[in-house]
């Protein structure tokens, strides 16, 4: 029996080419093992070494990531790899930046924690502030005002691909700038750290790869016996348990 009624579905679909900058919406997502593909494939390094993030460089979020035709990221519409690129994000961190393209072992340069973030709109509306705030990949309408709370250990059946759900996320800094006008607002995460404990949206791995449509229907299903997240580039832990669906009673 699942968790959720009838009507839950996507709402929207997000993509974020280059990692902390400003993503763009989609109509269908192919959805693979290590999430949306063309998401956060380029990050900004900073001569430290450090990569750069919103959460200290809140201008990378007024520049607008978007993938190309030809598979490669685009910042405000022109390559990644060309100066003048280079030249507006050196504007928003420091003079020796770089931009990077993804390769290899994802330390935390490509996701900080998990390949998928998925956020309700009922958790958003309760928040009481934009979701785009939250940066989601998947965005459900019409689920429980508790799903958040009540989804980790199971498994969510979007279109073709079977997402499953490790835990709720932590919201750090970076939920603070508006996304349209990058001014901050401190009691953004206050009230995040106050009334939610500090987590908002979900942390997902993809279980089965598959193809995601807008409108799509969203059900809770249990994951495979067997099946369980990877361990993420996050520092919190994560008491999960796979879960198993309430069963009718003479089942």
């Amino acid at each position: 029996m699942p968790l959720v009624r009838l009507g839950v579905h996507v709402s929207e679909l997000w993509r974020y080419p280059v990692k902390s900058m400003r993503g763009e919406r989609l109509d269908d997502a192919e959805i693979r093992v290590d999430g949306v593909v063309g998401d956060r494939l380029v990050h900004v390094r900073e001569s430290s070494g450090r990569v750069a993030t919103s959460r200290f460089r809140p201008g990378l979020l007024g520049l607008a990531g978007t993938l190309g035709a030809d598979g490669e990221p685009l910042v405000e519409g022109v390559p990644w790899s060309a100066p003048e690129t280079l030249a507006r994000v050196r504007a928003v961190t420091e003079p020796g930046a770089e931009l990077v393209r993804f390769r290899g072992e994802d330390l935390g340069q490509r996701f900080d924690v998990l390949p998928l973030t998925v956020l309700t709109e009922s958790m958003a509306r309760a928040v009481g502030y934009d979701h785009r705030r939250f940066r989601p990949n998947v965005l459900v309408a019409d689920a429980p005002d508790d799903a958040e709370l009540e989804w980790a250990g199971y498994g969510l059946r979007i279109g073709s691909a079977l997402i499953g759900v490790r835990n709720r996320r932590s919201r750090c800094v970076m939920t603070t700038f508006d996304p349209d006008t990058l001014e901050q607002d401190p009691m953004v995460l206050m009230r995040v750290v106050h009334a939610f404990g500090g987590r908002v949206a979900l942390d997902c791995w993809v279980a089965e790869p598959g193809l995601v449509r807008l409108g799509d229907p969203v059900e809770v299903v249990e994951l495979p016996v067997g099946e369980a997240p990877p361990p993420g580039n996050g520092r919190d832990a994560y008491p999960w348990r796979r879960r198993e669906l309430p069963r009718a009673v003479g089942d």
